[in-house]
């Protein structure tokens, strides 16, 4: 049964009394705790026990700076990035390498691997019930593969290039002697891999290089018999002689046209000079004749004396007139010395035009000759870079052979990979661990114990207790029905509905709240013929019903808001009025009551004029809320029957709200029944009056 309350009151957790169950239970508690202590303690003690053991391999290069194949030179690359190690552990769980080490320790002759010989009675019955596969129907390898997979695990060590094989066992030196096995034979796999790699290649390049070997000598062949055919003689440096004569005919015309050129201008300035009569000591060719040093010394000395004896003697003095005698005919002489120095110059150019002539002719035909020779040339270096390519894949291959050959036949051929610890038989098994296990049953049950017994103490009701409101004081206590009591069960006669009085004026508050929870009413109607003083009836309702553990929504139908403003301590708030004239959404409009948990839709703050030109949504707003709703109070204030009517509708209780019953009142309850409302209640806010009117009652 719940307590519904006139006034406004909450439901809380008394934690004291929800935490005194634990110390009203700890025997219980404890008992338990103890209980599933002592039976991990006997399943810890009966279980077979379980060891563990490990080998560590590390995923690296065996190769020395010696040892590496000449191709291979890089030794900071790693062997295997993470992808390539984790491969590598696909591989050591490989159905082969567990084939080869299952047959090796003989596993299936151990019932831990094989337990196909020892089903229980129980195991047959479950095989016939289809529960559990038939150990039998699987062959005997795939059985101890199975097994071995599942005591064995595998896995890569994060960030790092070491792989950890771990096997677990109830046999302490099998787990030592299982993972030990798997690496080595995975360095046993690893190597032959290795080997068939390597004589696949040397299988592969013996028929290469002798093919190989055919084609560089007829690459050979044929450099040799076009150089022959095509009768390119050569010269230094590899080079075509005819290219290279046809560079120095170039050389020696440009030499032979500056010799041209020189003599062609030292004959012009002999010539100028012997026209003008200036002096030739400044040409070369002059200054290199022994002849015209001498001359051109004596006449100095000539000049000389003539000029000491002029000093003393007249010009017509006839030793100065000797001395200028012998220097006019030396001057004759330097002059005939001079015409055949120009001679010779002349001479010189026209040898040399000779010489270029003859040089260019031949440059010519040597032009033509070179052109058939780079043709020619051009063939040549094709054939030869056939050959040379020819030539050096011959010498790579044949250097690879020897490699591979030598690693074979040495039998070199080291794993990627090394084993840097050992498994070592465990001494004490990992499994059970007795301390832990019976340690963590004893706190597990007691945490569990505790939380059951919270929960029964808090879904017992015990542990919770109401607590009032601020502001408000209980007025009375009555006991209401349970809202889960419907039509359906009333009609079955499975609840009884209580019985409502009457005290000469009409229902209660409390009444009237116990009325709408046993009928199942989603909608009430308040009219309030007295004004907004009748309002507080409906007010009241609601937070009844509210507090009986409905949802119920107070929508203030009334003109100054009379039934909202004390639920919102009267501030003015969107409304009703907003949500007709469509400036509201339903969030914007529903507000929470101050002093209960019922919900309210104040009359609002929009103009009334606009929201009455939208009345007619007024029905639909109220079924979309019904929906979200338990219960919806209307208080519509003083209304006529005709301004109720398209808001009431099947399950909808008509209520008269009454401060002072009079015969104005009894007018508006004749007049609702005549209007078809026949089953009108009468409801006073305080619930008593001592001088009761007559023929006032409740329908």
């Amino acid at each position: 049964m719940t307590q519904l309350q006139s006034s406004v009151r909450d439901v809380d957790v008394d934690l004291g009394r929800l935490f005194a169950s634990l110390r009203r239970d700890w025997r219980r508690i404890l008992g338990v705790a103890i209980a599933a202590s002592l039976v991990a303690l006997l399943f810890a003690m009966v279980a077979t026990p379980s060891y563990r053991a490990e080998t560590r391999l590390l995923i690296e290069t065996r190769e020395s700076v010696f040892t590496r194949p000449q191709g291979d030179r890089d030794d900071t690359a790693p062997v295997l990035d993470e992808e390539g190690v984790t491969s590598q552990v696909e591989i050591i769980t490989s159905t082969d390498i567990l084939k080869q080490v299952a047959k090796k320790l003989d596993l299936a002759s151990r019932p831990e691997f094989d337990s196909a010989g020892q089903i229980t009675l129980l195991d047959r019955l479950l095989i016939l019930a289809g529960v559990k596969s038939n150990p039998d129907a699987v062959p005997a390898e795939e059985r101890v593969l199975t097994a071995f997979r599942d005591h064995l695990t595998v896995y890569r060590v994060e960030r790092s290039r070491v792989i950890v094989i771990e096997f677990t066992s109830e046999d302490p030196v099998l787990a030592a002697e299982v993972p030990n096995a798997i690496a080595d034979a995975y360095l046993a796999v690893s190597r032959e891999a290795k080997s068939e790699s390597t004589s696949a290649a040397t299988e592969w390049l013996e028929p290469e290089i002798k093919a190989l070997t055919e084609r560089v000598k007829e690459a050979e062949a044929k450099v040799a018999a076009f150089r022959a055919e095509s009768d390119l003689p050569l010269g230094q440096n590899n080079a075509a002689i005819a290219t290279q004569q046809l560079s120095e005919l170039a050389s020696e015309l440009s030499r032979v046209r500056a010799n041209r050129a020189a003599a062609e201008g030292t004959a012009a300035a002999v010539r100028d000079a012997l026209k003008r009569g200036g002096p030739f000591d400044t040409f070369p060719d002059v200054q290199s004749s022994g002849l015209m040093q001498r001359l051109m010394e004596r006449r100095v000395e000539l000049s000389t004396q003539i000029a000491d004896l002029s000093t003393t003697l007249l010009n017509n003095h006839p030793r100065i007139r000797a001395l200028r005698t012998q220097l006019a005919d030396l001057d004759r002489q330097i002059a005939a010395e001079g015409r055949k120095v120009l001679e010779a110059q002349v001479q010189a150019a026209q040898t040399a035009q000779k010489r270029e002539n003859e040089i260019v002719a031949e440059l010519n035909r040597q032009k033509v000759e070179a052109a058939r020779v780079s043709e020619k040339e051009v063939e040549l270096r094709a054939l030869e870079r056939d050959a040379a390519a020819q030539r050096a894949l011959l010498e790579s291959y044949l250097a690879r052979y020897r490699e591979a050959a030598s690693r074979r036949d040495g039998n070199y051929l080291p794993a990627d990979a090394r084993i840097f610890s050992r498994a070592v038989v465990p001494l004490e098994p990992y499994f059970p661990k007795v301390v832990p296990i019976v340690g963590a049953a004893f706190v597990g049950s007691l945490l569990l114990m505790s939380i059951a017994t919270l929960m029964m103490e808090l879904f017992s009701g015990r542990a919770m207790h109401a607590a009032p409101r601020d502001g408000f004081e209980p007025v009375e206590e009555i006991t209401m029905p349970h809202p889960a009591a419907n039509a359906e069960e009333r009609r079955a006669g499975l609840w009884e509905e209580p019985e409502i009085t009457q005290d000469g004026i009409g229902l209660t508050v409390a009444q009237a709240a116990r009325r709408l929870i046993a009928r199942g009413v989603s909608r009430a109607m308040f009219v309030s013929p007295e004004g907004d003083q009748g309002a507080a009836s409906a007010v009241l309702v609601a937070r009844s019903a509210s507090d009986a553990g409905l949802r119920v929504l107070l929508i203030d139908l009334t003109e100054n808001g009379a039934a909202s403003a004390p639920m919102l301590d009267g501030v003015p708030l969107a409304g009703i009025t907003n949500l007709l004239a469509a400036e509201a959404k339903f969030v914007d409009v529903i507000h929470a009551d101050r002093y209960s948990g019922c919900h309210v839709i104040p009359s609002g703050t929009a103009d009334p004029v606009r929201a009455m030109r939208a009345i007619e949504r007024l029905p639909i707003i109220a079924d979309t809320l019904g929906a979200a709703y338990d219960l919806l109070v209307i208080e519509c204030g003083p209304v006529g029957p005709e301004n109720i009517r398209r808001l009431v509708t099947e399950g909808t209780e008509v209520f008269l709200s009454v401060v002072e019953p009079n015969e104005d009142v009894r007018k508006n309850l004749r007049t609702l029944e005549e209007a078809g409302f026949g089953d009108v209640a009468v409801v006073h806010p305080e619930g008593i009056r001592p001088d009761p009117v007559p023929d006032l009652s409740a329908a």
